[in-house]
């Protein structure tokens, strides 16, 4: 199989071309989370045809996660979600670099494992590997592509702080907002379709130069939500909060 008849769906989109699936070949992607966002996330981006994909997460599979965490099945449990992660991704598409970092995202290794990563994506349910996250896109210049749900609610967005408000300017005091309580519950088919968002979001600011700008629109400056209840979704225009630390570094 050729790499143009296995993107050839892609290829053939109008602006995309074989230079954007150039750009996604030389384009690398560090995701924070392999669970329920990341394991849409993962399976997307590697069927895209990014060249390296780093995956982080420090959970063994459990039971519990198979009602939603698709990389995964019963065979699997108690293995490491990322050693699992990287055998189905090589399965799908093995053009693509995967490296694995069976680890949990800390302030003492974020910086050097989002080092030599084009863009970052936070998978994650803590809103502190969300906000450290988002610190050290703020301080490397690079896009932070951020999803998370809660129960039958869902939201996605792109902070880049050099074009638009960054994690913080949504949510200035972040430690306030963490369920202290029981995990909450969610239907396996909602963090489905928030992954296949950030992925799309992830896909299309790693080919913005080969598209017209009026086409391609990452989410900067936007809050995406849905509720899984209804299927309504709104987009919401967030902007840069004044006297957050992210104006001083841009």
């Amino acid at each position: 199989m050729t790499a143009s008849e296995r993107y050839s769906r892609q290829i053939s989109l109008p602006g995309f071309g074989t230079s954007g699936q150039e750009k996604l070949r030389n384009s690398s992607v560090l995701l924070v989370g392999v669970g329920g966002l990341g394991s849409p996330l993962a399976l997307y981006l590697a069927a895209a045809g990014i060249g390296r994909l780093g995956i982080m997460d420090d959970d063994r599979v459990s039971l519990s996660n198979l009602q939603r965490q698709v990389l995964f099945d019963s065979a699997d449990q108690g293995m490491p979600k990322v050693e699992v992660a990287k055998r189905r991704l090589n399965a799908l598409n093995p053009e693509v670099e995967v490296i694995t970092y069976f680890e949990r995202l800390r302030l003492e290794n974020a910086e050097a494992r989002a080092a030599g990563y084009d863009l970052l994506i936070g998978a994650t349910d803590n809103f502190e590997s969300r906000v450290l996250l988002n610190d050290i896109a703020v301080r490397s210049g690079k896009p932070f592509v951020h999803g998370s749900i809660s129960e039958f609610e869902g939201q996605v967005s792109v902070f880049y702080a050099a074009e638009g408000p960054c994690y913080r300017c949504l949510y200035p005091e972040p430690k306030a907002a963490i369920n202290q309580g029981a995990p909450l519950g969610v239907l396996g088919a909602l963090p489905g379709i928030v992954g296949s968002v950030q992925a799309l979001e992830a896909v299309k600011w790693l080919v913005r130069g080969s598209f017209r700008d009026s086409i391609l629109e990452p989410l900067i400056g936007k809050l995406w939500l849905i509720d899984g209840t209804t299927m309504d979704t709104r987009t919401l225009i967030l902007r840069p909060r004044a006297g957050c630390r992210c104006r001083s570094q841009v």
